[in-house]
C-alpha cells in the first residue's frame, strides 16, 4: 500500500462540510493517494485528516483547517514519504499543523 491521506468528508466547523474540497485540493499538491471517508469520529474537532501506509506508522490530526492548512498537510506528506518507517522525527516544518496532532500508531 502506498502512502494514503484519508480526509474525512463529514466534518464541519460552523458550515459546509470541507473535507472533499481538501481532498480534492490536496490531490493536485502530494505524490500520496487522497481518499475521503464518511467519518472517522472526531467530530468535536473537525477537520480529521490520516496518514497511513503499509510497514509505517499512522499518524491522526483533528482540528486542521482546510482554508489554511494544506500546505502544512502537503509538507506533512513529503516527510512521511521520506520517513521509511512513518517516524517523522522533526516537525518543525508543518507549522500549525503539528498542534493538531491527536496520535501516532505504531506500524
Amino acid at each position: 500500500m502506498a502512502d494514503r491521506i484519508t480526509i474525512c468528508e463529514s466534518c464541519r466547523s460552523d458550515g459546509p462540510a470541507q473535507g472533499a474540497a481538501l481532498a480534492e485540493r490536496l490531490r493536485g499538491m502530494v505524490e500520496a493517494e487522497v481518499a475521503t471517508t464518511d467519518c472517522m469520529i472526531v467530530c468535536g474537532k473537525p477537520v480529521t485528516v490520516s496518514f497511513r501506509a503499509a510497514g509505517k506508522a499512522a499518524y491522526l490530526f483533528s482540528g486542521v483547517d482546510p482554508d489554511t492548512q494544506a500546505q502544512e498537510i502537503a509538507e506533512f506528506a513529503r516527510l512521511y514519504a521520506a520517513a521509511d518507517d512513518g517516524i517523522v522525527h522533526d516537525v518543525r516544518s508543518i507549522g500549525q499543523l503539528r498542534f493538531c496532532l491527536l496520535g501516532r500508531i505504531p506500524a
